[in-house]
Protein backbone atom coordinates (compact mmCIF):
# COMPACT_ATOMS: atom_id res chain seq x y z
CA UNK A 1 0.00 0.00 0.00
CA UNK A 2 1.07 3.69 -0.69
CA UNK A 3 2.16 6.03 2.43
CA UNK A 4 -0.55 7.75 4.29
CA UNK A 5 0.34 12.18 3.19
CA UNK A 6 -0.54 12.92 7.51
CA UNK A 7 1.13 16.15 7.69
CA UNK A 8 1.91 16.69 3.92
CA UNK A 9 0.17 19.53 2.17
CA UNK A 10 3.23 19.21 -1.08
CA UNK A 11 2.08 17.90 -4.31
CA UNK A 12 4.90 17.09 -5.61
CA UNK A 13 6.44 15.60 -2.63
CA UNK A 14 3.17 13.24 -2.49
CA UNK A 15 3.52 12.49 -6.28
CA UNK A 16 7.21 11.79 -6.06
CA UNK A 17 7.50 9.76 -3.10
CA UNK A 18 4.58 7.32 -3.90
CA UNK A 19 1.94 8.86 -0.86
CA UNK A 20 -1.61 8.28 -1.84
CA UNK A 21 -2.87 11.07 -3.90
CA UNK A 22 -7.01 11.30 -4.13
CA UNK A 23 -7.09 12.74 -7.52
CA UNK A 24 -8.52 16.40 -7.48
CA UNK A 25 -7.46 17.27 -11.14
CA UNK A 26 -10.33 17.48 -12.91
CA UNK A 27 -11.31 20.54 -10.73
CA UNK A 28 -8.32 21.95 -10.88
CA UNK A 29 -8.58 21.45 -14.86
CA UNK A 30 -11.33 23.78 -15.08
CA UNK A 31 -11.01 26.33 -12.67
CA UNK A 32 -7.63 27.01 -14.59
CA UNK A 33 -9.84 27.13 -17.85
CA UNK A 34 -12.66 29.15 -16.42
CA UNK A 35 -11.28 31.82 -14.46
CA UNK A 36 -8.32 33.86 -13.78
CA UNK A 37 -9.03 35.15 -9.92
CA UNK A 38 -10.96 32.90 -8.10
CA UNK A 39 -11.37 32.15 -4.39
CA UNK A 40 -11.98 29.41 -2.28
CA UNK A 41 -12.93 29.02 1.21
CA UNK A 42 -12.53 25.95 3.31
CA UNK A 43 -12.56 24.63 6.87
CA UNK A 44 -8.97 24.36 8.48
CA UNK A 45 -7.06 21.30 7.50
CA UNK A 46 -9.89 20.07 4.90
CA UNK A 47 -7.00 20.07 1.76
CA UNK A 48 -7.33 23.44 0.50
CA UNK A 49 -3.00 23.86 0.72
CA UNK A 50 -2.76 20.60 -1.27
CA UNK A 51 -5.17 21.95 -3.80
CA UNK A 52 -3.23 24.68 -3.65
CA UNK A 53 0.74 23.09 -4.00
CA UNK A 54 -1.50 21.35 -7.26
CA UNK A 55 -1.84 24.08 -8.76
CA UNK A 56 1.77 25.10 -8.42
CA UNK A 57 2.86 22.22 -10.16
CA UNK A 58 0.57 23.01 -12.53
CA UNK A 59 2.03 26.06 -13.51
CA UNK A 60 5.39 25.21 -13.22
CA UNK A 61 4.61 22.91 -15.94
CA UNK A 62 5.48 19.59 -13.95
CA UNK A 63 3.78 17.59 -16.27
CA UNK A 64 5.55 14.20 -15.35
CA UNK A 65 3.88 14.21 -12.22
CA UNK A 66 0.58 14.49 -13.32
CA UNK A 67 0.36 11.31 -15.15
CA UNK A 68 -2.56 8.89 -14.26
CA UNK A 69 -4.56 11.89 -13.13
CA UNK A 70 -7.57 13.55 -14.73
CA UNK A 71 -5.62 16.39 -16.36
CA UNK A 72 -2.57 14.93 -17.57
CA UNK A 73 -3.56 14.67 -21.35
CA UNK A 74 -5.89 17.86 -21.22
CA UNK A 75 -3.68 20.57 -20.32
CA UNK A 76 -0.55 22.07 -22.22
CA UNK A 77 1.71 22.54 -18.90
CA UNK A 78 3.19 25.77 -20.53
CA UNK A 79 5.30 26.88 -17.14
CA UNK A 80 4.81 29.76 -15.45
CA UNK A 81 6.55 32.01 -12.82
CA UNK A 82 4.40 31.22 -9.55
CA UNK A 83 4.73 33.35 -6.54
CA UNK A 84 3.15 31.54 -3.86
CA UNK A 85 2.48 33.27 -0.24
CA UNK A 86 1.99 31.12 2.90
CA UNK A 87 0.72 32.62 5.99
CA UNK A 88 1.72 30.27 8.79
CA UNK A 89 3.68 31.89 10.87
CA UNK A 90 3.06 34.24 14.43
CA UNK A 91 0.54 37.17 13.42
CA UNK A 92 -0.15 38.50 17.02
CA UNK A 93 2.42 41.36 17.77
CA UNK A 94 2.37 44.07 15.34
CA UNK A 95 6.47 43.55 14.80
CA UNK A 96 5.65 39.78 13.95
CA UNK A 97 3.03 40.85 11.21
CA UNK A 98 5.42 42.75 9.43
CA UNK A 99 8.32 40.47 9.85
CA UNK A 100 6.01 37.57 8.47
CA UNK A 101 5.45 39.65 5.65
CA UNK A 102 8.59 40.54 4.39
CA UNK A 103 10.19 37.23 5.14
CA UNK A 104 7.34 35.39 2.69
CA UNK A 105 8.28 38.35 -0.03
CA UNK A 106 11.68 37.98 0.19
CA UNK A 107 11.60 34.02 0.01
CA UNK A 108 9.88 34.69 -2.97
CA UNK A 109 11.82 36.92 -4.41
CA UNK A 110 15.16 34.97 -3.60
CA UNK A 111 13.44 31.38 -5.52
CA UNK A 112 12.15 33.84 -8.31
CA UNK A 113 15.98 35.39 -8.76
CA UNK A 114 14.47 39.52 -8.34
CA UNK A 115 15.47 41.87 -5.86
CA UNK A 116 13.68 44.02 -3.98
CA UNK A 117 14.30 47.54 -2.89
CA UNK A 118 14.61 47.25 1.21
CA UNK A 119 13.70 50.63 1.69
CA UNK A 120 9.71 50.66 -0.08
CA UNK A 121 6.50 49.93 1.83
CA UNK A 122 5.33 45.69 2.08
CA UNK A 123 2.29 46.36 -0.26
CA UNK A 124 5.36 48.41 -2.49
CA UNK A 125 7.53 45.57 -2.26
CA UNK A 126 5.06 43.45 -3.69
CA UNK A 127 3.90 45.65 -6.40
CA UNK A 128 7.66 45.29 -7.37
CA UNK A 129 7.74 41.69 -6.94
CA UNK A 130 4.54 40.95 -9.56
CA UNK A 131 6.59 43.34 -11.88
CA UNK A 132 9.77 42.49 -11.75
CA UNK A 133 8.95 38.73 -12.22
CA UNK A 134 6.67 39.58 -15.22
CA UNK A 135 9.60 41.40 -16.49
CA UNK A 136 12.38 38.99 -15.56
CA UNK A 137 10.40 35.61 -17.45
CA UNK A 138 8.75 37.98 -19.87
CA UNK A 139 5.73 36.17 -18.98
CA UNK A 140 2.73 36.74 -17.01
CA UNK A 141 2.63 35.68 -13.46
CA UNK A 142 0.82 33.03 -11.23
CA UNK A 143 -0.04 34.49 -7.75
CA UNK A 144 -0.92 31.63 -5.09
CA UNK A 145 -2.05 32.62 -1.71
CA UNK A 146 -2.52 30.07 1.36
CA UNK A 147 -4.31 31.09 4.77
CA UNK A 148 -4.81 34.94 3.42
CA UNK A 149 -7.09 35.28 6.35
CA UNK A 150 -4.69 34.01 9.21
CA UNK A 151 -3.25 37.32 9.91
CA UNK A 152 -6.81 38.43 10.99
CA UNK A 153 -8.10 35.41 12.81
CA UNK A 154 -5.09 35.48 14.60
CA UNK A 155 -5.90 38.84 16.25
CA UNK A 156 -9.83 37.95 16.11
CA UNK A 157 -10.06 38.77 19.84
CA UNK A 158 -7.74 42.34 19.62
CA UNK A 159 -10.35 44.71 17.57
CA UNK A 160 -7.10 47.48 17.04
CA UNK A 161 -5.09 44.71 15.94
CA UNK A 162 -7.16 42.46 13.69
CA UNK A 163 -7.92 46.02 12.20
CA UNK A 164 -4.61 46.89 11.05
CA UNK A 165 -4.00 43.26 9.50
CA UNK A 166 -7.29 43.71 7.48
CA UNK A 167 -6.02 47.33 6.43
CA UNK A 168 -2.30 46.04 5.80
CA UNK A 169 -3.71 42.80 3.96
CA UNK A 170 -5.63 45.06 1.92
CA UNK A 171 -3.14 47.18 1.12
CA UNK A 172 -1.10 44.25 -0.29
CA UNK A 173 -4.26 41.95 -2.52
CA UNK A 174 -5.26 45.02 -4.41
CA UNK A 175 -1.94 44.91 -6.06
CA UNK A 176 -3.42 41.48 -8.02
CA UNK A 177 -5.67 43.69 -9.22
CA UNK A 178 -3.36 46.73 -10.00
CA UNK A 179 -1.26 44.37 -12.12
CA UNK A 180 -3.73 42.56 -13.84
CA UNK A 181 -1.98 42.56 -17.47
CA UNK A 182 1.23 41.03 -15.73
CA UNK A 183 -0.91 38.40 -14.09
CA UNK A 184 -2.19 34.99 -15.81
CA UNK A 185 -4.04 33.68 -12.87
CA UNK A 186 -4.29 33.78 -8.98
CA UNK A 187 -5.91 31.94 -6.59
CA UNK A 188 -6.59 32.57 -2.55
CA UNK A 189 -7.57 30.21 -0.08
CA UNK A 190 -9.04 30.53 3.66
CA UNK A 191 -11.55 29.48 6.62
CA UNK A 192 -13.52 33.11 6.61
CA UNK A 193 -14.55 35.29 4.18
CA UNK A 194 -14.90 39.15 5.34
CA UNK A 195 -17.69 41.67 4.49
CA UNK A 196 -18.45 44.94 4.53
CA UNK A 197 -14.66 46.97 4.32
CA UNK A 198 -13.66 44.19 2.74
CA UNK A 199 -9.71 43.32 2.42
CA UNK A 200 -10.87 42.10 -1.10
CA UNK A 201 -12.39 45.38 -2.23
CA UNK A 202 -9.62 46.42 -3.95
CA UNK A 203 -9.78 42.94 -5.99
CA UNK A 204 -13.58 43.28 -6.84
CA UNK A 205 -13.16 40.57 -9.94
CA UNK A 206 -12.52 37.86 -7.57
CA UNK A 207 -14.68 34.94 -8.64
CA UNK A 208 -16.08 32.97 -5.00
CA UNK A 209 -16.33 29.64 -6.13
CA UNK A 210 -17.01 28.35 -2.22
CA UNK A 211 -20.69 27.54 -2.85
CA UNK A 212 -20.50 26.57 -6.58
CA UNK A 213 -22.08 23.40 -6.37
CA UNK A 214 -19.62 21.70 -9.63
CA UNK A 215 -16.63 22.42 -6.91
CA UNK A 216 -18.61 20.92 -3.77
CA UNK A 217 -16.06 17.69 -3.88
CA UNK A 218 -12.86 20.54 -4.32
CA UNK A 219 -11.81 19.15 -0.89
CA UNK A 220 -12.15 16.48 1.62
CA UNK A 221 -12.97 12.58 0.27
CA UNK A 222 -16.18 11.37 -1.02
CA UNK A 223 -17.78 8.00 -0.50
CA UNK A 224 -16.60 6.74 -3.94
CA UNK A 225 -13.21 7.97 -2.87
CA UNK A 226 -13.58 5.93 0.18
CA UNK A 227 -14.70 2.42 -1.07
CA UNK A 228 -11.65 2.59 -3.58
CA UNK A 229 -8.54 4.69 -2.91
CA UNK A 230 -8.96 4.01 0.87
CA UNK A 231 -10.68 0.65 0.75
CA UNK A 232 -7.31 -1.29 1.75
CA UNK A 233 -6.64 1.07 4.96
CA UNK A 234 -10.24 0.43 5.95
CA UNK A 235 -10.51 -3.16 5.59
CA UNK A 236 -12.77 -4.91 8.33
CA UNK A 237 -13.80 -1.45 9.96
CA UNK A 238 -17.53 -0.58 10.36
CA UNK A 239 -18.12 1.48 7.93
CA UNK A 240 -21.15 2.82 9.40
CA UNK A 241 -19.72 4.12 12.28
CA UNK A 242 -16.77 5.99 10.02
CA UNK A 243 -19.19 7.30 8.41
CA UNK A 244 -21.51 8.62 11.23
CA UNK A 245 -17.74 9.98 12.79
CA UNK A 246 -16.34 11.80 10.04
CA UNK A 247 -18.79 12.24 6.77
CA UNK A 248 -21.39 14.80 6.68
CA UNK A 249 -20.21 17.90 5.19
CA UNK A 250 -21.51 19.24 2.12
CA UNK A 251 -20.51 22.11 0.41
CA UNK A 252 -23.61 22.30 -2.05
CA UNK A 253 -22.39 18.15 -4.01
CA UNK A 254 -21.86 14.76 -2.23
CA UNK A 255 -21.52 14.59 1.38
CA UNK A 256 -17.66 14.47 1.69
CA UNK A 257 -15.47 13.06 4.51
CA UNK A 258 -13.06 15.29 6.49
CA UNK A 259 -10.02 14.36 5.05
CA UNK A 260 -7.46 15.04 8.64
CA UNK A 261 -9.90 12.50 10.26
CA UNK A 262 -9.51 10.04 7.36
CA UNK A 263 -6.32 9.61 7.36
CA UNK A 264 -5.12 9.94 11.06
CA UNK A 265 -7.48 7.21 11.28
CA UNK A 266 -6.49 4.74 9.22
CA UNK A 267 -2.82 5.60 10.39
CA UNK A 268 -3.96 5.46 14.26
CA UNK A 269 -5.23 1.85 13.77
CA UNK A 270 -8.59 2.64 13.68
CA UNK A 271 -8.93 4.82 16.83
CA UNK A 272 -12.26 6.76 16.85
CA UNK A 273 -10.66 10.11 18.26
CA UNK A 274 -11.41 13.45 17.69
CA UNK A 275 -8.39 14.47 15.17
CA UNK A 276 -9.60 17.19 13.74
CA UNK A 277 -11.66 19.09 16.61
CA UNK A 278 -8.26 18.64 18.91
CA UNK A 279 -6.05 20.03 16.40
CA UNK A 280 -7.29 23.29 16.52
CA UNK A 281 -10.14 24.50 18.26
CA UNK A 282 -9.91 27.82 19.42
CA UNK A 283 -11.59 28.88 23.31
CA UNK A 284 -12.25 32.22 21.72
CA UNK A 285 -14.98 30.27 19.33
CA UNK A 286 -16.30 28.30 22.24
CA UNK A 287 -16.65 31.29 24.66
CA UNK A 288 -19.17 32.98 21.63
CA UNK A 289 -21.08 29.86 21.54
CA UNK A 290 -22.01 30.75 25.37
CA UNK A 291 -21.41 34.41 24.90
CA UNK A 292 -24.61 34.02 22.22
CA UNK A 293 -26.63 32.30 24.21
CA UNK A 294 -27.15 29.53 22.12
CA UNK A 295 -28.40 26.14 23.19
CA UNK A 296 -26.84 23.91 21.84
CA UNK A 297 -29.68 21.75 20.32
CA UNK A 298 -30.35 24.79 18.21
CA UNK A 299 -26.60 24.54 16.66
CA UNK A 300 -28.50 21.57 14.52
CA UNK A 301 -31.50 23.79 12.79
CA UNK A 302 -30.15 27.50 11.45
CA UNK A 303 -31.08 28.84 8.69
CA UNK A 304 -29.14 31.35 7.31
CA UNK A 305 -29.36 33.96 3.83
CA UNK A 306 -27.71 33.64 0.97
CA UNK A 307 -25.49 36.76 1.87
CA UNK A 308 -24.66 36.48 5.01
CA UNK A 309 -23.49 32.41 4.54
CA UNK A 310 -20.32 33.76 1.82
CA UNK A 311 -19.40 36.55 4.53
CA UNK A 312 -19.23 37.91 8.00
CA UNK A 313 -19.41 41.35 9.22
CA UNK A 314 -15.51 41.13 11.39
CA UNK A 315 -16.82 43.57 13.83
CA UNK A 316 -20.83 42.04 14.64
CA UNK A 317 -19.94 38.29 14.22
CA UNK A 318 -22.50 36.22 13.38
CA UNK A 319 -22.38 32.79 15.48
CA UNK A 320 -23.59 30.98 13.00
CA UNK A 321 -21.56 31.96 10.20
CA UNK A 322 -18.36 31.63 11.93
CA UNK A 323 -19.72 27.94 13.05
CA UNK A 324 -20.07 27.38 9.17
CA UNK A 325 -16.74 28.53 8.40
CA UNK A 326 -14.77 27.29 10.48
CA UNK A 327 -16.26 24.23 9.98
CA UNK A 328 -18.70 23.21 13.04
CA UNK A 329 -21.47 23.47 11.11
CA UNK A 330 -22.30 22.49 7.43
CA UNK A 331 -25.43 22.58 4.78
CA UNK A 332 -27.73 20.44 5.50
CA UNK A 333 -30.07 21.58 2.45
CA UNK A 334 -30.31 24.85 0.10
CA UNK A 335 -34.34 26.26 0.38
CA UNK A 336 -35.86 28.89 -1.79
CA UNK A 337 -38.28 31.08 0.21
CA UNK A 338 -39.71 34.10 -1.46
CA UNK A 339 -37.57 33.59 -4.68
CA UNK A 340 -34.58 34.37 -1.37
CA UNK A 341 -31.75 31.56 -1.34
CA UNK A 342 -31.66 29.87 2.56
CA UNK A 343 -29.18 27.67 3.74
CA UNK A 344 -30.61 25.27 6.62
CA UNK A 345 -27.44 24.27 8.47
CA UNK A 346 -26.35 21.76 10.79
CA UNK A 347 -23.69 20.09 12.86
CA UNK A 348 -21.64 17.87 10.29
CA UNK A 349 -21.28 14.71 12.69
CA UNK A 350 -20.75 12.73 15.48
CA UNK A 351 -16.98 13.87 15.96
CA UNK A 352 -18.32 17.50 15.74
CA UNK A 353 -20.92 17.29 17.36
CA UNK A 354 -19.40 15.39 20.70
CA UNK A 355 -16.56 17.52 20.89
CA UNK A 356 -17.84 21.00 20.54
CA UNK A 357 -20.32 19.92 23.46
CA UNK A 358 -17.50 18.64 25.58
CA UNK A 359 -15.62 21.71 25.10
CA UNK A 360 -18.90 23.92 26.16
CA UNK A 361 -18.97 21.46 29.32
CA UNK A 362 -15.51 21.79 30.07
CA UNK A 363 -15.66 25.72 30.21
CA UNK A 364 -18.05 25.53 32.57
CA UNK A 365 -17.83 22.43 35.03
CA UNK A 366 -14.11 22.26 34.53
CA UNK A 367 -13.22 20.26 37.51
CA UNK A 368 -15.73 17.66 36.34
CA UNK A 369 -13.06 14.25 35.89
CA UNK A 370 -13.45 11.00 35.54
CA UNK A 371 -16.29 10.83 32.26
CA UNK A 372 -15.45 7.38 30.99
CA UNK A 373 -16.15 6.22 34.62
CA UNK A 374 -18.98 8.72 34.94
CA UNK A 375 -20.61 7.49 31.62
CA UNK A 376 -20.90 4.10 32.60
CA UNK A 377 -22.41 4.59 35.97
CA UNK A 378 -24.82 7.17 34.28
CA UNK A 379 -25.68 4.51 31.82
CA UNK A 380 -26.28 1.70 34.19
CA UNK A 381 -28.19 4.09 36.35
CA UNK A 382 -30.53 4.62 33.75
CA UNK A 383 -30.91 1.03 32.11
CA UNK A 384 -31.63 0.24 36.26
CA UNK A 385 -34.22 2.71 36.44
CA UNK A 386 -32.15 4.25 39.28
CA UNK A 387 -33.41 7.89 39.00
CA UNK A 388 -31.72 9.29 42.36
CA UNK A 389 -27.87 8.33 40.99
CA UNK A 390 -29.26 10.22 38.08
CA UNK A 391 -30.46 13.04 39.91
CA UNK A 392 -27.22 12.75 42.04
CA UNK A 393 -24.87 12.96 39.10
CA UNK A 394 -26.90 15.86 37.25
CA UNK A 395 -26.62 17.95 41.26
CA UNK A 396 -22.68 17.36 40.82
CA UNK A 397 -22.29 18.78 37.62
CA UNK A 398 -24.24 22.06 38.99
CA UNK A 399 -22.62 21.85 41.77
CA UNK A 400 -19.32 21.99 40.18
CA UNK A 401 -19.96 25.34 38.65
CA UNK A 402 -17.36 27.94 39.81
CA UNK A 403 -19.58 30.49 41.18
CA UNK A 404 -17.99 33.69 38.41
CA UNK A 405 -19.31 31.49 35.61
CA UNK A 406 -23.01 32.87 36.71
CA UNK A 407 -22.21 36.52 38.22
CA UNK A 408 -19.88 37.58 35.56
CA UNK A 409 -21.84 36.99 32.48
CA UNK A 410 -25.50 35.84 31.66
CA UNK A 411 -26.24 32.39 33.30
CA UNK A 412 -28.12 33.75 35.93
CA UNK A 413 -30.82 35.11 33.49
CA UNK A 414 -30.41 32.53 30.69
CA UNK A 415 -33.46 30.60 31.34
CA UNK A 416 -32.42 27.60 29.03
CA UNK A 417 -28.88 27.29 30.93
CA UNK A 418 -30.08 24.42 32.90
CA UNK A 419 -31.02 22.46 29.92
CA UNK A 420 -28.31 23.83 27.98
CA UNK A 421 -25.97 22.25 31.08
CA UNK A 422 -27.88 18.75 30.93
CA UNK A 423 -27.75 18.64 27.39
CA UNK A 424 -23.90 18.68 27.05
CA UNK A 425 -23.33 16.68 29.78
CA UNK A 426 -24.98 13.85 28.43
CA UNK A 427 -23.75 14.90 24.55
CA UNK A 428 -20.05 14.45 26.42
CA UNK A 429 -20.31 11.26 28.06
CA UNK A 430 -22.29 9.84 24.61
CA UNK A 431 -25.89 8.93 25.76
CA UNK A 432 -28.76 8.36 23.69
CA UNK A 433 -30.90 11.07 23.79
CA UNK A 434 -32.74 13.50 22.04
CA UNK A 435 -33.32 17.63 22.75
CA UNK A 436 -36.29 19.09 21.49
CA UNK A 437 -38.25 15.64 20.99
CA UNK A 438 -41.13 16.37 18.38
CA UNK A 439 -44.11 14.67 19.20
CA UNK A 440 -47.81 15.56 17.94
CA UNK A 441 -48.72 17.26 21.04
CA UNK A 442 -45.31 19.09 21.22
CA UNK A 443 -41.94 19.31 21.71
CA UNK A 444 -40.60 17.25 24.71
CA UNK A 445 -37.89 18.98 26.43
CA UNK A 446 -35.63 16.07 26.21
CA UNK A 447 -35.92 12.31 25.64
CA UNK A 448 -33.66 9.43 26.76
CA UNK A 449 -33.64 5.92 25.48
CA UNK A 450 -31.46 2.63 26.66
CA UNK A 451 -32.43 -0.47 25.87
CA UNK A 452 -35.24 -1.26 28.28
CA UNK A 453 -36.29 2.44 29.47
CA UNK A 454 -37.39 5.49 28.00
CA UNK A 455 -36.90 8.96 29.73
CA UNK A 456 -39.36 11.93 29.40
CA UNK A 457 -37.77 14.80 31.10
CA UNK A 458 -39.39 18.63 30.67
CA UNK A 459 -37.44 21.47 32.86
CA UNK A 460 -38.73 24.05 34.56
CA UNK A 461 -37.11 27.10 36.13
CA UNK A 462 -38.84 28.24 40.01
CA UNK A 463 -41.48 26.17 40.18
CA UNK A 464 -43.93 24.71 37.60
CA UNK A 465 -45.08 20.87 36.90
CA UNK A 466 -43.30 19.12 34.52
CA UNK A 467 -45.02 15.55 35.06
CA UNK A 468 -48.64 17.48 34.61
CA UNK A 469 -47.47 19.34 31.02
CA UNK A 470 -46.04 15.34 30.13
CA UNK A 471 -49.35 13.80 30.88
CA UNK A 472 -51.70 16.51 29.87
CA UNK A 473 -49.79 16.60 26.38
CA UNK A 474 -49.59 12.94 25.95
CA UNK A 475 -45.91 12.81 25.13
CA UNK A 476 -45.37 9.20 26.21
CA UNK A 477 -47.69 8.00 23.17
CA UNK A 478 -44.79 8.49 21.13
CA UNK A 479 -43.37 5.42 23.01
CA UNK A 480 -45.80 3.14 24.09
CA UNK A 481 -45.50 0.23 21.11
CA UNK A 482 -41.54 0.00 22.13
CA UNK A 483 -42.12 -2.45 25.21
CA UNK A 484 -40.16 -0.34 27.32
CA UNK A 485 -40.73 0.79 30.61
CA UNK A 486 -41.48 5.06 30.28
CA UNK A 487 -40.99 7.47 32.63
CA UNK A 488 -41.62 11.15 32.86
CA UNK A 489 -39.42 13.66 34.68
CA UNK A 490 -39.60 17.07 36.09
CA UNK A 491 -36.22 18.61 36.84
CA UNK A 492 -36.82 22.66 38.57
CA UNK A 493 -33.90 24.52 38.29
CA UNK A 494 -33.12 27.25 40.75
CA UNK A 495 -31.66 30.11 39.50
CA UNK A 496 -30.62 31.62 43.25
CA UNK A 497 -29.09 28.37 44.60
CA UNK A 498 -27.55 27.36 40.61
CA UNK A 499 -28.83 23.62 41.20
CA UNK A 500 -31.63 21.74 40.81
CA UNK A 501 -34.34 22.27 43.12
CA UNK A 502 -36.95 19.58 42.28
CA UNK A 503 -36.75 16.27 40.85
CA UNK A 504 -39.77 14.47 40.35
CA UNK A 505 -40.71 11.10 38.52
CA UNK A 506 -42.97 8.40 37.94
CA UNK A 507 -43.22 5.14 35.91
CA UNK A 508 -46.32 5.98 33.13
CA UNK A 509 -46.45 2.46 32.98
CA UNK A 510 -48.34 1.75 36.26
CA UNK A 511 -50.60 4.49 35.34
CA UNK A 512 -53.24 2.11 33.57
CA UNK A 513 -56.24 4.65 34.27
CA UNK A 514 -54.47 7.71 32.63
CA UNK A 515 -53.37 5.54 30.07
Amino acid sequence: MQKLPIGIHSFSKIMEDDYLYVDKTKEAYEIICSYQYVFLSRPRRFGKSLFLTTLHAIFEGKKELFKGLYIYDKYDFEPYPVIRIHWGGNFMPEVNFQSEIQSALRWNAECLGVTLAKDLSLSSQFDSLIKRTYKKYNKRVVILIDEYDKPILDNITDPAMRNYARNMLKGLYEHIKYNDEYVRFAFLTGVSKFSKVSIFSGLNNLVDISLYPQYGNICGYTQADIETSFQPYLEGVDMEKVKRWYDGYNFLKDNVYNPFDILNFCANGHLYKNYWFESGTSSFLINLIKEKRFFPPDLQNIKVGEEILQSFDIDNIELPVLLYQAGYLTIKEAVTVRDGLYYQLRIPNFEVQKSLNEAILNTVTPSIIEKTKMQDNLYFALEHADLETFKNHLTRVFANIPYHNYSNNYIAQYEGFCASVIYTYLYSLNMPFVAEDCTNQGRIDMSIEVEHNVYIIEFKIGTGNGIAQIMDKKYYEKYQKQGKKIYAVGINFDKEKRNISGFNYIEISDLKDVL
